[in-house]
């Protein structure tokens, strides 16, 4: 018999055990506040690496910001 696949992903899983009762609307802030500081340092962490690994400078940042990597949109004709 194939296991059940669960509609949510393990972080889902384990904040919905976290918190099976209500949690304050103040707790409630710190909480989302924490999770949003976690994943801002692992990005910048990311780019740290980036960074260090492929040897960027200011003149690549410079590059970057002015570069037109936008996708082209091509409207469809029905």
């Amino acid at each position: 018999m194939e296991a059940l696949q669960s509609p949510f992903s393990n972080i889902q899983l384990e904040l919905l055990q976290l918190c099976k009762s209500d949690v304050d609307e103040k707790d409630l802030l710190a909480i989302k506040k924490m999770i949003s500081e976690y994943f801002a340092q692992k990005a910048i962490r990311h780019a740290d690496e980036i960074w260090e690994n492929e040897n960027w400078d200011e003149k690549k940042v410079e590059e970057l910001l002015s570069a037109n990597m936008q996708t082209p949109y091509h409207k469809h004709s029905l």
